[in-house]
């Protein structure tokens, strides 16, 4: 597990990453993520069904950031990316088009990835991300996120990730996204620093 002290106006608490039962946490990891996020209770409502049925596919596992006195304040899941799963079938023409439908096979995708904005920009994101990938037995990961010049994107960039398709659109998603792929381990930033 790897301590990352807090920063900031909040009180210097230690955030420790590690392993996450999320099927367990799951409300706990959607209130993180709503206000991360801007979702509504009907979405998160929505979102829950899935990150169960997520945590039942082959090699799916999570991670969390927790404080001290054992409140999630951020959290990432990912698998092994399968072609059959509903996010693979919306990317893949996205992704053939630029040439980069190979990326959907042997790759470790990100589903989620989310902080609370109070514990952002103290790397925690940062953290939770390359620990989880320094984990996979695939050879580089994917993600998708919202296409706009955000420090999320900024975040990705930052550790190797590469924009393999961009403007893609997600049925009933308001904004189009990027697919984003980077081969791993994950850059670090120099000096070896998380």
């Amino acid at each position: 597990m790897a301590h990352f002290p807090g920063h900031g106006s909040h009180r210097p608490d230690d955030v420790v990453i590690g392993p996450l039962d999320l099927p367990a946490r799951v409300d706990e990891a959607l209130a993180v993520q709503a206000v991360a996020f801007g979702l509504g209770a009907d979405e998160v409502a929505v979102r829950r069904q899935i990150v169960l049925r997520h945590m039942t596919c082959r090699g799916a596992r999570a991670l969390g950031a927790t404080t001290a006195d054992g409140r999630l304040v951020g959290f990432v899941y990912g698998m092994p990316n399968d072609r059959t799963h509903w996010w693979s079938t919306v990317v893949e023409p996205y992704l053939r088009a630029r040439g980069h439908e190979d990326w959907l096979d042997d790759s470790f995708v990100i589903t989620e990835l989310h902080v609370h904005p109070g514990h952002q920009n103290r790397g925690i994101g940062r953290a939770l991300i390359t620990a989880i990938t320094d984990t996979a037995a695939e050879p580089r990961s994917i993600l998708s996120a919202i296409d706009t010049d955000s420090p999320a994107r900024g975040l990705y960039h930052s550790l190797g990730y590469v924009d393999l398709a961009r403007q893609v659109l997600f049925p009933s998603a308001p904004k189009p996204y990027a697919v984003m792929g980077a081969p791993l381990p994950l850059r670090r930033r120099a000096g070896g620093a998380r």
